[in-house]
Parts: C-alpha cells; sequence; structure tokens
C-alpha cells in the first residue's frame, strides 16, 4: 500500500482504488484508517495536559485581541487561536469579506497555519480557542485536524455546530470527539460582535440620510 501511495498521481489506477486513495491521502476518513488512528491515540500513551481556567482565559483574551482587528478593516469580529502546550502555533481572524472568500473564517485559517507550522495535518494535543462557536464548516475542519478540544466564547444560534444548531462534536458515526468547553468570556465576544453589527446598522442609516448625488 504504502508503494501505491508514493506513486499516487504518476500511475493510472482504478477509479474504486483511486477513490479510496483520494479519501485516505485527503481525509483519513475512510473506516479502516479512522479505526487506525483512533486506537493508535489510545493506545500513544501521550498524557495530554489540559489547561486550567486561568489559562483558558488568558488564550481566549488573545483571541478577542485579534478579534478585535477585524473590526478594523470591516471584517466581522471572530478570531481563532491554536495553542499546543502552552504555546501559540497560530492565531486569525475573519477574512471572509477582504478576500471575498466563503471558506475564509477564522478557525480555517488558523488551523492551517498551525499544521504548516507542525509539518503535519493532524493536530493532536492541541485547543482551539474561537470568540464564537464553530459552523458546520470549521467544525468539519477542526474532526479532520484531529483538534481534542474546542473553548468558545459566545454561541451562535443561527450556525453553531456545537449545540446550538447542530452538535458533531460526539457524533458516533465519526471517529473523533472534541472536547468542548463553552462560554468562557462569553460576554466579552458577544460585545464586540454586537458593538459591531451596531456600527454597520448606524453606518446605513447615515447613508440612507445623505442627499443623493
Amino acid at each position: 500500500m504504502d508503494q501505491i501511495i508514493e506513486s499516487f498521481g504518476q500511475t493510472t489506477l482504478a477509479p474504486s482504488l483511486d477513490l479510496f486513495l483520494r479519501c485516505l491521502l485527503l481525509h483519513g476518513s475512510c473506516y479502516d484508517v479512522g479505526l487506525n488512528e483512533a486506537l493508535t491515540e489510545q493506545s500513544s500513551g501521550r498524557t495530554v495536559t489540559v489547561p486550567t481556567d486561568e489559562e483558558d482565559q488568558g488564550f481566549m483574551r488573545v483571541a478577542l485581541e485579534e478579534a478585535a482587528r477585524a473590526s478594523a478593516i470591516g471584517e466581522v469580529p471572530i478570531a481563532a487561536v491554536v495553542v499546543r502546550e502552552g504555546k501559540i502555533l497560530a492565531q486569525a481572524h475573519n477574512y471572509r469579506e477582504l478576500w471575498q472568500d466563503p471558506t475564509a473564517h477564522a478557525e480555517i485559517i488558523a488551523i492551517r497555519a498551525a499544521a504548516t507550522a507542525l509539518s503535519t495535518w493532524r493536530l493532536t494535543e492541541t485547543t482551539l480557542y474561537v470568540t464564537v462557536e464553530p459552523c458546520t464548516m470549521c467544525l468539519g475542519a477542526i474532526i479532520l485536524a484531529r483538534i481534542p478540544r474546542v473553548v468558545f466564547g459566545a454561541k451562535d444560534p443561527k450556525a453553531g455546530a456545537c449545540g446550538s444548531v447542530f452538535d458533531f462534536t460526539s457524533e458516533p458515526k465519526l471517529n473523533h470527539r472534541v472536547e468542548v468547553l463553552s462560554g468562557v468570556l462569553e460576554q466579552e465576544s458577544q460585545s464586540l460582535i454586537r458593538t459591531f453589527f451596531r456600527g454597520l446598522r448606524e453606518a446605513s442609516e447615515i447613508t440612507k440620510q445623505l442627499p443623493p448625488q
């Protein structure tokens, strides 16, 4: 199998084998692969140190500071920070409007940067902090990256995938579970969002009152 994988992209493969290898290489979500990874994670003997409440709040404040930078450029103030062994691997805020990219959520950008920093897509032993509850797309990326723990501030009643609208964090059909801690600096996160959208509404009202040119 290793030889086949190494030659992938250079050899013409049967459609079924090609599909399997793409699943294996791109997602790692085929049943056998997921089972093997789950067993490896359980039997690795590594001890994952869970941050204290004070550490969780400290890293969430970093995320809030990053989110505030988003407001300054017209982005919805949501930010994410990926931490491993007490060190920040990556942090990012939304860039959806600036890049005109529907996938440019803070979590996706931070996960990609963290994977680059570690030279691996497996972000085990990490915690992802995000100011607002992840959506289904971002939670999917969290699961695929094997991130074991997510801490978020404010709930998202319209798109949240950690319990508000959907909850895939402990879906038994998936090969990875995510521990979730919600409500960390929730009021601060909500305040950022409310202030941002209040500003948009006020700007819109001012524009309406301007004489036509």
